[in-house]
């Protein structure tokens, strides 16, 4: 075995190995120990040796091990986006692409990876078992329901976290999240039907178990209750385009005389609308209809749906920054950030 220039050779083969950090130390004129807090944050090394261990990083084109990196520093830079939905709609959903996209922004100047973990019902425990096990430094949840039951043992856990969306199981003022003002957004959409003229509106609404179904509700109530309208008209569907559909047919069945409907979700009115084309119900001469997300969908229905905007991508970004923050050691408020809601008019409203 020779070494040559530096880069460590075997006899009879060619091919260089990887550079090592004790080559990285030699090269940089330091001890191992300094080089391996340089690579590791320059936690305690001054700037002169420093900068003389990044040179001979880049020379040396040498790579940290990022097992034994873990063991040091603790961390496996990487964080889970959790998910507590099933498969089919994970992969379906704009929903979450756009989280995506906005965690992944957030990340970007940084060397941390997402991994998505997929938390079917049921599967909580198991979830909150992988968090608290080290395999990741930190978590971000979206979609979450109240029988999952994840604030509430996340709350009890070293697991650095943030909720995109208000959890229902624990005091919000306890936990960090980022949120649409569901309330507000709910109430937005009833009274622009209200100011069209719309006298006998419905709501197809989101699940009971989630803060944003419920939330939505109330803002629908509110301003109905405010205008001395009737409140009874009232379906619950899951945010899915099916559930959509299904709902809007009870709906025509049960309240033949609505003539305005606020659905929860863009995808649940996607498939309302087909329905209420199916039915001889135009959309929006008999029933004018209102969304909410303002995701891609939303502008390639028929006809193109009116929608309260839900900034999926920045929320996930703000939500990011937050976990960054904290896995920094830096202070961040328990005050939720919350993001007001506008109205895209379209044609079905």
């Amino acid at each position: 075995m020779v070494v040559e220039n530096s880069i460590l050779t075997v006899e009879g083969d060619d091919r260089p190995s990887a550079p090592t950090l004790e080559q990285v130390a030699e090269r940089a004129g330091v001890s191992r120990s300094t080089a391996s807090r340089a690579i590791n944050g320059g936690l305690r090394v001054s700037p002169d040796a420093l900068a003389a261990v990044e040179a001979a990083v880049a020379e040396l084109g040498y790579t940290p091990n990022r097992a034994a990196r873990s063991l040091v520093t603790k961390r496996t830079d990487s964080i889970a986006l959790v998910v507590p939905e099933p498969d089919e709609r994970v992969l379906s959903d704009p929903f979450f692409a756009g989280t995506l996209n906005g965690l992944s922004t957030s990340l970007a100047d940084s060397d941390i990876q997402v991994v998505l973990v997929i938390a079917r019902p049921g599967e909580s425990e198991r979830t909150v078992r992988y968090l608290r096990n080290g395999h990741v430094d930190g978590a971000i949840v979206v979609s979450h329901h109240r029988t999952d039951d994840l604030d509430r043992t996340l709350l009890t856990s070293r697991v650095p976290n943030v909720f995109v969306g208000r959890p229902l199981s624990v005091d919000p003022a306890e936990v960090h999240y980022v949120d649409t003002d569901n309330v507000a957004g709910g109430t937005l959409a009833a009274r622009h039907l209200i100011e069209r003229g719309c006298r006998r509106i419905a709501t197809i609404a989101g699940p009971e178990d989630m803060s944003a179904g419920v939330d939505r509700l109330a803002g629908w109530r509110a301003a109905l209750d405010a205008a001395g309208m009737p409140t009874d008209a009232v379906l619950h569907g899951d945010f899915t385009l099916a559930s959509g559909a299904r709902t809007a047919r009870e709906l025509v069945e049960q309240f033949p005389d609505v003539d305005g409907v606020f659905i929860a979700s863009d995808l649940m009115a996607a498939g309302a609308l087909s329905v209420f084309a199916e039915l001889g119900r135009d959309v929006p001469g008999d029933i004018a209809v209102v969304g909410y997300d303002n995701i891609g969908v939303a502008a390639s229905t028929t006809p193109p749906l009116t929608t309260i905007v839900q900034p999926v991508v920045s929320m996930a970004r703000a939500a990011g920054s937050r976990l960054l923050a904290q896995l920094h050691g830096e202070p961040v408020s328990r005050e939720p950030l919350i993001f007001a809601p506008e109205i895209v008019v379209r044609a079905s409203a």
